[in-house]
C-alpha cells in the first residue's frame, strides 16, 4: 500500500476518535458555506434581475423609455433612474410600423386608489389606473358587465370586486390622483393569471384626463403577428426605434414593476459587503477552529513524528483530515445556503430593501462558487495550521503538547502590524472624506483590526493575564488562581475563542454605532433644509393643483409649498456622481410670505426659482466651476435631459447636499406627477394644524402633522438603508457567535484529563466550574475590549465627518452586546464543563487529552 493511501486512511480512521474537535470544525464549516451560497445568490438575482410580469404577461414584448443613465465617464455602466422613464405618443406610430409587429398596445399608469369609507387601505398599491385598451396586455376578460365606453365608467378586476362586495352597475368611490372622485362600475374583468396588485380601467377620455404626463405613455405591449419570433422582432424594434428598452420574458417585469431596476445596485451592495465580511469572518473563525483542534493533538503528531512518521506525511494527515470532514460540511452547506438564501431574500423584501415582485434566483453557479471558495479557505487553513507542528521535531512537539508558547513567529507578527497600520490609515482616510461616502472606506477597518487580534491573539492573552492577573485574584477570589495560570499557559488555545469575540462584538459595535451615527446626520441634513410649522403627507398619490390652492388659502397659511423629492445628476458638466446621484428636492418658488427652504443662499436669490431653474449647493457649483447665471445641462430622475439656469446658491451641508428645482419642473419626471408632501408656514403652528386637518377631513389619504413629520419621512427611507447594514450585522454576529461557542467547547472538552487530576487532588465539580467561569470572564471581558476599540476606529471618524464628536446611537445596543458576549461564553463553558465531568476522576485521568 502507497504511503498516500496509509496516510488517507489513518487520517479517516482517526476522526472517530476527536468527534467534539470534529464536530466543531464541521460547524465552522458548514455555516460558512451556507452563508457564501447565500451571498452568491443574491448577487446572482441582482445581476439577473428576474421578475416574472403579471399585468403585462399577456404581451410577449414591452417596450419602455431608456433603461438608465449611461455614465459618461464608464459608458459601459448604466445607473436606473429613479422614475419611471416615459415614451412620447408618437413612438407608438413607429413602433406599430416596424415589420412583424402585429399589435402595438399603450399602457398609462396613474394614482389610484379604491377607497373604503372614505380612506384608502393602508399599504394599497397606488400605480392602478390604466386604460381599457391596455387590459389586453394582461389577458384580462371580461366576467360581467361592459368596457368603460364613457367618462365615469370603471371596469375593475375580478379580485378587488370579490373582496370589496362590487359587481357590474355598483357604484365606487375611487382616490384618482389624490381625489376623491365616484364612478360607475361598467364591468369586472378576469386576468389570465394570477396578478397580486388591483388593476383599475377607465375609458379613453379619462385616461387621458388622468394621465400625469401628457402626450406620454408609460410603456407599449407588443404582439407580433403569425409566424414572427419574439426575440428577433425585439431586435427590429430596437434598431428602427432606438434609445428604447425592448424586453422580453421575465425581463418585462421590470417595465410593469418600477422598483425593480431600481433595486439592482442595492442587491449588489448587500452581496458585496456581507459576502466580503462573510469571507473574512469565515477565514478567521475555521482557521482559529482548525488550529485549535491542531494544537490539542500535538503530543499525538509527535509520536507519530517520534515513530518514523516525516513531516510531510503528518502535514498530508491533518490536511486530509480536515478536507475530509470540510467537503462533507460543504455539501451540507449547500442546503444550508438555499434556506438561508431564500430568508434573507424574503427578509430584505418584507423590511422593503428590494421589491416582492422580484424573485430569487440561486443555479448551480452560486452554489459552485459557495462550495469551492469554502474549499479553498478550508484548505488554506489546514494547510497553515498543520505547518508549524508537522516541521517540528519530535521532543520539541511534545514539550509544546505539555505547554505551548504563546509567542507569535515573525510572519503573524509583520502580519498584525500590516493589519494594525491598515486600521489606522482606514479610519484616518475617512475623516477627511465626505459622510455619504465614509461608511465605505470606514467598514473594513472593523475586519483588519480583528485580523490583526487573531494574528496576535496568544500574546494578548498572555500580556492581559500578566498584568491583570493579580487584580482578578483580588475581585474573584481563590478559584481565580488557578484559573490564571491556566489562561497564562493556555493562551494559544483561548487566543481561538478570542478571536470571535472581539470580531463579534466590534463588528455589532462597529456597524451599529457607524450607521446611527449616519443616519442622524443625514436626516438632519436633509431635514435641516427645510423649514414648516406642518406637513401635510398623501398616501392616496398625490396632491392635486386644486388641493394645493385650497392649502394655501386656509386661514393661518403664509407660505405654502408642494415638496417633491427625486434623485438624479448633473450631466453637462457632469457632476461625477456615477451610480450614487444626488438628491433633488422640488419645492414652489419664494414669494412675499417667505420660503420653506432653511438653507442660507450664499449667491443670487430664490425668487428666481422659476420655469427651467435650479439652485445648487455652493460646494457642488465649486467643484464643477458652475456661477450663478449659467447653463447646465440636467438628467432628471426619468432619464430627461432638461437645460437649466443656475439662480442660486445654496450653503447646503457638503455631505448630504441635494439640488434644489421648481416642484412644478421635478413633478413632471417623476413616475407619479404629483407631489406626496406639503410644507406650510404660518404664525402659531397648533392653529395652523388644526384648520389644515379641518380642510383635509374628507381628502382621502391625507394627513397633517407638525415639523417632526418632516424628520419622520426622512428617517423612514434612512430606516430603509440602514436595515441592510443591520442585517449583515446581525448574520456576522451570530456565526461568529456560533464560532466562539464551537472553540470554547472544543477546548473545555479536551481537558477532561486536567479536571479529573484537580478532582482527585481534592477540588469539587463546583470549584472547577467556578474556574472555568473565571477563564471565560477573562477571554470575554478581553475580547470586549479589543472589540470597543476596533468599533471606535470606524464609529468615531464617522461622527468627525457629520461635525460631531461622540458617535450616535441608543445606550442599550452596547448593553446589549456587553450581554450577549457574557451569554455566549458563560453558558457555553457550564455545558461543556458538565460533559467533560459527566465520567468520574479515575476514569477521566485514563481518557487521552490534555
Amino acid at each position: 500500500m502507497s504511503s498516500r493511501r496509509v496516510v488517507l486512511a489513518l487520517a479517516l480512521s482517526s476522526l472517530r476518535y476527536r468527534a467534539a474537535a470534529s464536530l466543531a470544525s464541521f460547524i465552522a464549516i458548514f455555516v460558512g458555506c451556507g452563508l457564501l451560497i447565500a451571498c452568491a445568490g443574491l448577487f446572482e438575482t441582482a445581476i439577473v434581475l428576474k421578475a416574472a410580469p403579471e399585468r403585462l404577461s399577456a404581451a410577449p414584448l414591452v417596450v419602455g423609455g431608456s433603461a438608465g443613465f449611461k455614465l459618461p465617464d464608464e459608458e459601459s455602466q448604466v445607473v436606473p433612474y429613479a422614475e419611471r422613464a416615459v415614451l412620447p405618443e408618437d413612438q407608438v406610430a413607429k413602433i406599430s410600423a416596424v415589420q412583424g409587429v402585429g399589435q402595438a398596445v399603450p399602457d398609462v399608469s396613474f394614482a389610484t386608489v379604491l377607497l373604503h369609507d372614505g380612506a384608502p387601505e393602508p399599504g394599497a398599491s397606488v400605480l392602478s389606473g390604466h386604460g381599457w385598451d391596455s387590459a389586453s396586455l394582461g389577458g384580462y376578460k371580461l366576467t360581467e358587465g361592459a368596457a368603460p365606453n364613457t367618462p365615469g365608467q370603471v371596469v375593475l378586476d375580478a379580485a378587488t370586486a370579490s373582496a370589496a362586495g362590487l359587481h357590474a352597475g355598483s357604484a365606487v368611490d375611487l382616490a384618482v390622483n389624490g381625489q376623491r372622485q365616484s364612478f360607475q362600475i361598467s364591468g369586472v374583468a378576469q386576468p389570465s393569471q394570477a396578478v397580486r396588485a388591483p388593476a383599475f380601467f377607465f375609458s379613453v377620455a379619462d385616461t387621458q384626463r388622468f394621465n400625469p404626463h401628457p402626450g406620454t405613455v408609460g410603456l407599449v405591449g407588443v404582439f407580433p403577428a403569425d409566424g414572427v419570433d419574439a426575440t428577433e422582432l425585439a431586435g427590429k424594434i430596437s434598431e428602427q426605434v432606438p434609445a428604447l428598452t425592448v424586453l422580453t420574458g421575465d425581463d418585462r417585469g421590470s417595465a410593469e414593476f418600477v422598483g425593480v431596476s431600481g433595486s439592482q445596485l442595492p442587491l449588489i451592495l448587500l452581496a458585496a459587503i456581507f459576502g466580503g465580511m462573510v469571507l473574512v469572518v469565515m477565514a478567521l473563525v475555521v482557521s482559529a477552529t482548525i488550529s485549535l483542534t491542531v494544537r490539542q493533538r500535538q503530543q499525538e503528531l509527535a509520536l507519530l513524528r517520534a515513530t518514523g512518521a516525516t513531516p510531510k506525511q503528518v502535514h498530508r494527515m491533518v490536511v486530509m483530515e480536515t478536507m475530509a470532514v470540510g467537503a462533507l460540511a460543504a455539501v451540507c452547506g449547500a442546503f444550508l445556503g438555499s434556506l438561508l438564501g431564500n430568508w434573507i431574500f424574503s427578509t430584505s423584501g418584507s423590511l422593503g430593501i428590494v421589491p416582492d415582485e422580484l424573485a430569487f434566483t440561486q443555479d448551480i453557479i452560486a452554489f459552485a462558487a459557495g462550495i469551492v471558495v469554502t474549499l479553498a479557505i478550508t484548505f488554506g487553513a489546514a494547510w497553515f495550521a498543520a505547518l508549524a507542528a508537522a516541521r517540528a521535531r519530535p521532543i520539541q512537539a511534545l514539550a509544546e503538547a505539555a505547554i505551548p508558547g504563546a509567542k507569535v513567529n515573525a510572519v503573524r507578527r509583520m502580519g498584525a502590524l500590516i493589519c494594525g497600520a491598515a486600521t489606522v490609515l482606514l479610519a484616518s482616510t475617512t475623516i477627511f472624506m465626505p459622510a455619504d461616502s465614509a461608511a465605505a472606506i470606514g467598514g473594513p477597518a472593523l475586519l483588519t483590526g480583528a485580523i490583526g487580534v487573531a494574528l496576535l491573539g496568544p500574546e494578548i492573552i498572555a500580556w492581559v493575564v500578566d498584568r491583570f492577573g493579580p487584580f482578578v485574584r483580588r475581585v474573584a477570589g481563590r478559584d481565580a488562581t488557578l484559573a490564571v495560570i491556566n489562561t497564562r499557559a493556555r493562551a494559544v488555545a483561548f487566543a481561538a475563542v478570542l478571536t470571535p469575540i472581539t470580531l463579534a462584538s466590534a463588528v455589532a459595535l462597529g456597524n451599529v454605532y457607524s450607521e446611527t451615527t449616519a443616519q442622524k446626520a443625514q436626516v438632519n441634513a436633509y431635514a435641516g433644509q427645510l423649514q414648516a410649522d406642518a406637513v401635510l403627507t398623501s398616501t392616496a398619490g398625490g396632491f392635486s393643483p386644486d388641493q394645493l390652492a385650497q392649502i394655501r388659502s386656509t386661514q393661518g397659511v403664509s407660505t405654502s409649498s408642494p415638496l417633491v423629492t427625486s434623485s438624479g445628476w448633473i450631466e453637462d458638466p457632469y457632476d461625477g456622481n456615477g451610480s450614487d446621484p444626488l438628491r433633488l428636492l422640488g419645492v414652489a418658488p419664494q414669494d412675499q410670505g417667505g420660503t420653506v427652504l432653511s438653507t442660507e443662499v450664499t449667491e443670487g436669490s430664490l425668487t428666481a426659482l422659476r420655469g427651467d431653474s435650479v439652485a445648487l449647493p455652493a460646494s457642488v457649483a465649486d467643484s464643477l466651476e458652475i456661477k450663478v447665471g449659467a447653463k447646465i445641462k440636467m438628467r432628471l430622475g426619468d432619464g430627461a435631459q432638461v437645460p437649466v439656469t443656475v439662480v442660486a446658491l445654496l450653503d447646503s451641508p457638503s455631505s448630504y447636499a441635494s439640488m434644489v428645482l421648481p416642484a412644478d419642473l421635478l413633478a413632471a419626471h417623476t413616475t407619479s406627477g404629483l407631489a406626496s408632501q406639503v410644507l406650510v408656514r404660518g404664525g402659531d403652528a397648533s392653529a395652523i394644524v388644526s384648520a389644515l386637518s379641518d380642510r383635509t377631513k374628507d381628502w382621502p389619504g391625507v394627513t397633517v402633522g407638525d415639523d417632526s413629520t418632516l424628520a419622520a419621512s426622512f428617517q423612514a427611507s434612512a430606516d430603509v438603508e440602514a436595515l441592510i447594514n443591520y442585517l449583515l450585522a446581525v448574520l456576522a454576529i451570530a456565526y461568529a457567535a456560533i464560532a466562539a461557542v464551537n472553540t470554547l467547547s472544543v477546548a473545555v472538552l479536551a481537558r477532561r484529563r486536567e479536571f479529573g487530576a484537580q478532582r482527585l487532588a481534592g477540588a469539587d465539580r463546583g470549584q472547577v466550574k467556578r474556574m472555568l467561569f473565571v477563564e471565560g470572564g477573562i477571554v470575554a471581558v478581553t475580547g470586549l475590549v479589543l472589540g470597543i476599540v476596533i468599533s471606535l476606529f470606524t464609529a468615531v471618524p464617522m461622527a468627525l465627518t457629520t461635525g460631531e464628536i461622540i458617535p450616535s446611537g441608543p445606550v442599550w445596543v452596547f448593553l446589549a452586546v456587553v450581554l450577549a458576549i457574557f451569554l455566549i461564553v458563560w453558558p457555553a463553558t457550564a455545558l461543556s464543563a458538565r460533559l467533560a465531568m459527566r465520567r468520574n476522576a479515575v476514569e477521566a485521568v485514563k481518557m487521552p487529552g490534555q
